[in-house]
């Protein structure tokens, strides 16, 4: 057992039965349940439109009671989102009053870093095409990880859609990940369609890159316009590495087996600082 390791909240037996409940119910409906029997609940977000939507009802559930913002943010910066994504992080955060954490890479000394610079100054330049798997872990797995250590996370909510296809066509609303993780999808029956609907409807802050054409908004470079002539929910995310079959950023990946590969690169030496990162980080 490791610190990684969480105790689960609930048996497969009750998971299962749970998901039987709910599977069906309203987005609304989930998020009620999720407040009121999980422990340690939190919303990862990069202010997607699903989550978005998630965060609109969380606060509302909120209003209804009479309570402050029930559930807490996670924003995994990386450093290399779009401007607009780190505006809505802020817009949103203070339009629902959500307590929002915001965690980023740290060096290999274990300092927190600011800016993109800064990390190619620390494991080179485009690491994401270098060793994708190491930038991986480094802007998204192990902040998370850290995030959920620090904050004392048991459960998170997602914007994962069964209607986004590849690994996601087969959700259920309730998951627990290798660490015991519990993940809780509210709305995995809804189409991109409804999702904006409601986005619209509700008044929802949401990104302008939307308007230009994007859908599935991640990291400046691997996030490109999908294909328009590609009109189905299964190619909403089309536009996120373009010309690979990856399809997840290494959050819903094994953890353990994430870490294992960066560990083991990094003593082969795959993530050392490049010899001129110290150059790229004052250009």
């Amino acid at each position: 057992m490791t610190d990684d390791v969480l105790t689960p909240q609930y048996s497969s037996a009750q998971i299962d039965a749970i998901n039987a409940e709910l599977d069906g119910k309203t987005p609304q409906d989930v998020l009620r349940w999720a407040v009121d029997n999980v422990e340690g609940l939190f919303q990862t977000t990069a202010f997607g439109l699903t989550g978005l939507a998630a965060l609109d009802m969380i606060s509302k559930i909120s209003v209804d009671r009479e309570e402050t913002h029930l559930v807490p943010l996670i924003f995994l910066d990386t450093l290399h989102h779009f401007p607009e994504t780190l505006q809505l992080a802020t817009t949103a955060s203070e339009t629902y009053l959500a307590p929002l954490h915001v965690y980023r890479p740290v060096s290999p000394t274990g300092t927190e870093l600011e800016s993109a610079a800064a990390f190619a100054a620390a494991y080179g330049d485009k690491l994401w095409e270098t060793d994708e798997g190491s930038y991986d872990y480094l802007v998204k797995v192990e902040p998370a990880a850290r995030a959920y250590k620090a904050l004392g996370v048991r459960a998170v909510i997602t914007g994962r859609r069964r209607s986004q296809g590849a690994d996601r066509a087969d959700l259920k609303v309730l998951e627990v990940d290798e660490r015991g993780l519990l993940k809780v999808n509210p709305l995995i029956g809804w189409s991109f369609k409804e999702v904006k609907e409601y986005i619209h409807a509700e008044n929802v802050p949401y990104n302008p890159l939307l308007d230009q054409g994007y859908r599935s908004i991640g990291d400046v470079h691997s996030t490109a316009v999908p294909d328009p002539s590609a009109a189905s929910d299964a190619s909403e995310r089309s536009g996120r590495w373009q010309g690979k079959s990856k399809t997840e950023c290494g959050l819903h990946t094994n953890y353990f087996e994430m870490k294992k590969r960066f560990e083991q690169r990094a003593k082969a030496g795959a993530a050392e600082p490049a010899p001129d990162a110290a150059k790229t980080a004052e250009a």
